[in-house]
């Protein structure tokens, strides 16, 4: 079951600008970065309340982010939601007729457990399933 929000995910191409931005809000409280090899990313996180921004940046051209950017220029990029069973929420979720991206769940920040389903079947909006890791 979705339990929450987790975080929000923005592209960006120019990570060290954005977390500058970001640090200057009131209710951003900054948390560090790390470095998702598997995703091709470096990701900043920023606590507000109980959920997290994340501010995305592409490693190398051939990244994920690389392309969204090219494609669309930055911005949001996707809501990720909490489970407890990511793998029997994606089973769930295709027993309705979701169309998941990734069928096994894959290593994301904190050594999450993450899946992606289709953005057609959530108003065009790419979303992440997470079980927590670290």
């Amino acid at each position: 079951m979705i339990k929450k929000i987790d975080h929000i995910a923005i592209a960006v191409s120019d990570l060290n600008k954005e977390i500058e931005v970001y640090k200057n809000i009131p209710g951003f409280e900054f948390s560090g970065t790390e470095v998702v090899e598997e995703q091709k990313v470096t990701v900043a996180f920023f606590k507000v309340g109980d959920i997290f921004i994340e501010l995305l940046e592409p490693l190398s051209d051939d990244s994920p982010i690389s392309k969204f950017i090219e494609k669309r220029g930055g911005g949001l990029h996707h809501i990720a939601y909490e489970v407890d069973d990511i793998k029997n929420e994606i089973t769930s979720l295709e027993e309705k007729g979701i169309r998941m991206l990734d069928k096994e769940p894959r290593v994301g920040a904190h050594k999450a457990q993450i899946a992606f389903a289709n953005p057609k079947d959530f108003s065009g909006v790419l979303t992440e399933l997470k079980e927590k890791g670290e």
